[in-house]
């Protein structure tokens, strides 16, 4: 560069494309690969998958481009202002002439160790069987209690208690706070479960909530704790973890019995909506009052039926006590009229005539006595005589079962020779 600045020298004279060419050897065998860690600024993602933005600091800027293989591979969206790491190859786009970054691999910023960590620990505890499906239980369809672990000053505790208020005001809810980030934190989160699996022992609770919102690696790193995870596997009672967004994954998802993709949704799989309940309840009482109506109908027609039979010999033992009646009235108009007719023709056999009549009549009486005695039998005061009761509830209506008494029923026993009240009493 200093033989250019020489009087008398004429400096090599370059075609664009080729300057812009040989700038980007010397790059490439200078810098690439290259690592860069910035903030992201005006992120974009093209139709074709390709994604552009700046990497910058302080001190400077750089153009980057990532193409839609690499793009493919990404497990988050970058957002403008995040801090990032990336892994690159240095060039320059020659149609412009700018100094770019084509990006091969990027990650937030401190995320590589965390990350490999998180991977080495899930393996570690996946092999020991600690996300296993098979332990996972079922939620309570109508919890009698709720534990909850979270930060006093997190978001996500206004957001889950709402949630819980609107859906499930009935059911307490028992909160046991806890730092959510920092060193300290995964040891009183460990703290906070234990003291509710003593009062889940004790049937207080049966579901625990385990949440907090969104953040980084770093935010969120307390949940990724091996000793954490061993305390969840523990619970008695089905832990719900709520931890970060839908995108974000911890230890403590795996080991609980169910993950929710945010805190409210922690909530809301834990309960589930009073109306829908009261509608149940509501939908189960009509038919218990329908079962009860259509009973009461039957039974109604069985003592109807009862009854029925019960009137039938007093109305013909009345029928046959008219008929007998009429016979005899019948019975006298002949013998009447058969005297007198007999009387004017044949005085001469009156004795005789008379001695006929008396036998007939005496036949009939005794006919008609047996019909009598037929008909005494019918009688259900016959029936009483001997020994046996008409029972009647307050109303008259007819009791002819056991099963239609109560303790402390009132009923009236009709006997051969009066009535008598009497009182229900249970068997002993």
């Amino acid at each position: 560069m200093a033989e250019l600045l020489q009087p008398g020298l004429t400096p090599r004279i370059w075609q664009v494309g080729a300057l812009c060419r040989a700038i980007a050897d010397s790059l490439e065998a200078r810098f690439n690969p290259v690592a860069v860690r910035g903030e992201v600024s005006g992120f974009s993602r093209a139709s074709s998958g390709h994604c552009y933005f700046s990497l910058k600091d302080v001190q400077g800027q750089i153009r980057c481009a990532m193409f839609r293989r690499a793009a493919g591979l990404l497990e988050f969206m970058p957002r403008d202002g995040e801090m990032v790491e990336v892994m690159g190859r240095l060039g320059v786009y020659e149609p412009r002439g700018d100094l770019q970054l084509v990006v091969e691999s990027l990650s937030r910023a401190g995320q590589g160790a965390l990350f490999e960590q998180f991977l080495q620990l899930k393996a570690r505890l996946q092999a020991q069987g600690l996300f296993d499906t098979v332990r996972k239980r079922q939620l309570p369809a109508l919890p009698k209690g709720i534990g909850l672990v979270t930060s006093l000053g997190a978001a996500a505790l206004h957001d889950i208690v709402t949630a819980l208020a609107r859906r499930a005001p009935h059911v307490p809810v028992v909160l046991a706070p806890a730092p959510v980030q920092g060193a300290q934190a995964p040891a009183e989160l460990v703290r906070a479960l234990l003291a509710l699996y003593r009062l889940a022992a004790d049937g207080e609770l049966d579901v625990i909530l385990l949440v907090r919102g969104g953040g980084s690696i770093e935010d969120l790193w307390a949940f990724n704790d091996e000793q954490l995870a061993r305390t969840i596997v523990q619970s008695p009672v089905p832990v719900i973890s709520g931890v970060g967004h839908e995108t974000d994954f911890t230890i403590a998802d795996f080991c609980a019995d169910l993950r929710a993709p945010t805190p409210t949704a922690a909530a809301e799989l834990a309960t589930q909506p009073r109306d829908s309940w009261l509608a149940s309840l509501d939908a189960v009482q009509g038919r218990l009052r329908g079962s009860i109506a259509r009973r009461a109908d039957v039974a109604g027609q069985r003592l109807d039926q009862v009854a029925s039979r019960l009137g039938r010999p007093l109305a013909r033992m009345a029928g046959q006590q008219l008929r007998l009646g009429r016979m005899a009235d019948r019975l006298r108009h002949a013998v009447t009229g058969r005297a007198k007719h007999d009387a004017a023709r044949f005085e001469q056999a009156r004795s005789g005539l008379m001695q006929s009549v008396q036998a007939r009549l005496h036949r009939g009486t005794q006919a008609l006595d047996r019909a009598r005695l037929r008909l005494d039998l019918l009688d259900p005061r016959l029936v009483l005589q001997r020994g046996y009761a008409l029972l009647a509830d307050e109303s008259g209506r007819p009791v002819t079962s056991a099963r239609e008494t109560h303790p402390g029923q009132a009923l009236v026993a009709t006997l051969a020779d009066g009535e008598v009240a009497l009182t229900v009493w249970p068997r002993p």
